[in-house]
């Protein structure tokens, strides 16, 4: 059997993409050699973007697998180098379409990517948790998602999708997020400090600069949604967000009491201040399956803290407005919930035919399926003079 041309292997290694960048090797100029024997022996020289790349394993093993399967190849030797800086910045530049001046580019007129910010009006509601499952049910869909931790004081979202050691890797000034296994890409706060427990202690202005960066200077490739989850309130971070990102759509977390339904409503208000459209509301906590009645086929529910605050938020959002704010789901509670998180294994992928994994999904299925809103884009039309 004869060996494999030179063309051939640059076509196997085609398929392996950067696992952080997601887009081919090939493409992204990290192929610097290919050399094929007579006796099927294949030498490949492929370089990484930074030195001890996290994920370098994880390419040595796609490109091993990928040109292994060839007809003709005994044996491949790889070699990892490293891109030079002249190398990193041609990269860099590339990513960044050509563009030297950092921009977000969910803030484009062009940009296809759904935004939504997940807000809430206090902490405790389970905000974080709702996002972090609401991005993997929409994955499950087959979208491609991505997670700003925003919420810069309690930036939770990495430990709940099990990567809170994970530190992103950086290229120049481009950073790139942390996959997660799920396919989510994910970056935060926390994975940019030196250490997990150093406390944040910022005010205005460094925390606008702070989303800024994880906005602009973070390679997030071609995403169909980017979640956002804020820090509770109405504060900093909601501004900032409402000035940087006006087409992003919100979605408010409350639990059924009165006391937290109150304080959502001013989250919701301070979006719509902001300029951007509240799309929906998402009850947390909203009662407890009775273990004692499920087991005998009944449905009793206790309303641990309540009810009706969901509906009342909405209520209230839909007359302030003037438009349809709908209660997307009430998630019950549920153990599993809590345990996924502080496991790194969310309950939407963990236990997904759950009463609570269910109504996630329903959500995730709802906001996954709008269509990009038109706030903040240009319709491209030109104003013409009256004769």
């Amino acid at each position: 059997m004869s060996s494999p041309t030179t063309e051939q292997v640059m076509a196997a290694l085609a398929t392996v993409n950067d696992p952080e960048i997601k887009r081919p090797i090939t493409d992204l100029g990290m192929v610097d050699a290919v050399e094929v024997g007579d006796d099927g022996t294949v030498r490949v020289t492929v370089l990484l973007t930074v030195a001890g790349c996290p994920l370098k394993d994880t390419i040595n093993r796609d490109v091993t697998a990928a040109v292994s399967a060839l007809d003709g190849v005994t044996d491949v030797d790889l070699t990892l180098g490293v891109m030079t800086a002249e190398q990193r910045s041609g990269l860099q530049e590339q990513l960044r379409g050509g563009q030297a001046q950092r921009e977000i580019p969910f803030s484009q007129p062009g940009s296809l990517t759904k935004v939504f910010a997940v807000a809430s009006g206090k902490g405790g509601v389970g905000k974080s948790s709702v996002t972090v499952n609401l991005a993997l049910g929409m994955a499950a869909q087959g979208l491609k998602v991505g997670i700003v931790d925003a919420d810069i004081y309690g930036h939770s979202v990495p430990a709940m999708l099990g990567v809170a050691d994970q530190r992103p890797t950086q290229v120049d000034e481009l950073i790139m997020p942390v996959p997660t296994a799920s396919g989510v890409s994910v970056i935060s706060i926390g994975m940019l400090k030196p250490r997990r427990d150093q406390v944040v202690a910022w005010r205005g202005p460094m925390l606008d600069r702070a989303l800024v960066q994880m906005l602009s200077d973070v390679y997030w490739g071609d995403l169909d949604v980017l979640l956002l989850d804020l820090p509770p309130g109405t504060g900093d971070v909601a501004i900032s967000l409402g000035q940087h990102l006006p087409g992003a759509e919100v979605v408010v977390v409350t639990t059924p009491q009165e006391a937290a339904a109150e304080v959502a409503e001013r989250a919701g208000t301070m979006a719509s201040m902001m300029h951007q459209r509240v799309v929906g509301v998402v009850e947390n906590m909203s009662y407890l399956a009775c273990p004692h009645c499920t087991e005998e086929g009944r449905d009793h529910r206790i309303e641990v803290f309540g009810s009706g605050g969901g509906e009342r938020v909405a209520r209230t959002l839909s007359q302030r407005f003037g438009y349809d704010v709908p209660v997307l789901g009430q998630v019950p509670l549920d153990t599993r919930l809590r345990e996924g998180g502080d496991d790194g294994k969310p309950i939407v992928e963990a236990d997904p035919t759950s009463p609570a994994a269910t109504v996630l999904r329903e959500v995730a299925g709802t906001l996954g399926g709008r269509g990009r809103g038109l706030a903040g884009m240009q319709l491209g039309l030109t104003p013409t003079s009256k004769f």
